[in-house]
């Protein structure tokens, strides 16, 4: 296979809207970076739900060479049968050099189905990829309770590896592609769905916005000390109009919901203004936040790890910080 003819396929998910999940153009930019290094490799969507506005969000965004969706079927539930399914009737057709999903739930249930279908291997929930002096996808990602970060190569094609989402950038397209829409017949007439949604049930704090996508993020750690700290954290957030968000040992002590855990096992996110407070900056958490535009770190300890991501630090007592802060504020 010639470098001209391989190409990135990337799974295009939908939200439950219709919309282009947010993933799929981060994983779209990093494909763009990766097609330069394979020589201008193709880089194609593969979309399952094709709403209309999601088909136009892809043409728009500039960077597919090839839109793949269904000619039949209803899509429009998510089903693990159907689309692992699917994708997998794709790939043996098209033959893909690289295979990307961004690490999502719908992702994590798909991707392993395909990749054990397709006899290759799988990296999941990577923070950074990149092509070797070999011409192999290096897909990086936390390894050893997150002490460590592992670069692993995949033996067999397609490659495949699950990205986490809000740690790869999106950067603005110089050349927009003309999206070619091509239709294909999903080879699934022997297909049981053993699975089927009865209803869906939006959580509470789901209503209230998604700590993915928020601006502002204040997140604390053990130096909060109590869930009593973390109401003055929920005081700051608010009169920045951000969210709170949290450590995974704050969470496991109960003082705040798991919902809020930022983190390796957690969230990743990429908020304009991130605020670390009493959080000591170990791996397992930055890993989830570091792609923060601006990040402020308040701690009492000088020599926290925490500065060394941080663009503005704070050497202090947060409980002599904050309210001043939020007074002046």
């Amino acid at each position: 296979m010639t470098d001209s003819a391989k190409t990135i396929f990337i799974y295009a998910q939908t939200t439950r809207n219709g919309d282009l999940s947010p993933v799929v153009k981060e994983l779209g930019c990093a494909a763009l970076e990766l097609s330069v290094k394979l020589c201008g490799a193709k880089i194609c969507a593969v979309l399952l739900n094709k709403t209309d506005k999601a088909i136009q969000e892809i043409v728009e965004c500039g960077y597919f060479d090839v839109l793949y969706c269904p000619s039949r079927c209803d899509f429009s539930t998510f089903s693990t049968s159907l689309y692992s399914k699917s994708l997998i009737n794709l790939i043996k057709q098209e033959n893909p050099y690289i295979m990307l999903l961004g690490a999502t739930t719908e992702g994590r249930d798909i991707a392993p189905r395909v990749s054990s279908a397709l006899n290759t291997g799988l990296t999941a929930d990577c923070i950074s990829l990149d092509i070797n002096e070999k011409g192999l996808l290096a897909a990086t990602r936390p390894t050893f309770g997150g002490n460590l970060m592992a670069t692993i190569l995949c033996k067999n094609l397609p490659q495949m590896a699950t990205v986490r989402p809000n740690v790869l950038k999106i950067k603005p397209v110089e050349v927009y592609k003309n999206t070619q829409v091509v239709y294909f017949n999903p080879q699934i007439d022997d297909l049981t769905d053993e699975v089927k949604l009865i209803e869906f049930i939006k959580r509470e704090q789901d209503k209230a916005g998604s700590l993915e996508n928020a601006e502002v993020i204040v997140a604390g750690g053990l130096g909060m000390k109590s869930a009593e700290g973390f109401k003055l954290l929920k005081k700051l957030a608010d009169k920045l109009g951000g969210k709170v968000g949290a450590t995974r040992p704050v969470v496991e002590r109960g003082w705040i919901d798991s919902s809020c855990h930022i983190g390796q096992t957690g969230k990743t996110v990429s908020p304009k203004l991130y605020i670390a407070c009493g959080l000591s900056g170990a791996i397992q958490h930055v890993v989830g936040m570091n792609m923060s535009d601006k990040i402020i770190a308040i701690n009492k300890d000088k020599d926290a790890p925490i500065f060394d991501v941080a663009d503005f630090g704070i050497v202090g007592d947060v409980f002599e910080i904050l309210p001043k802060l939020i007074d002046e504020i």
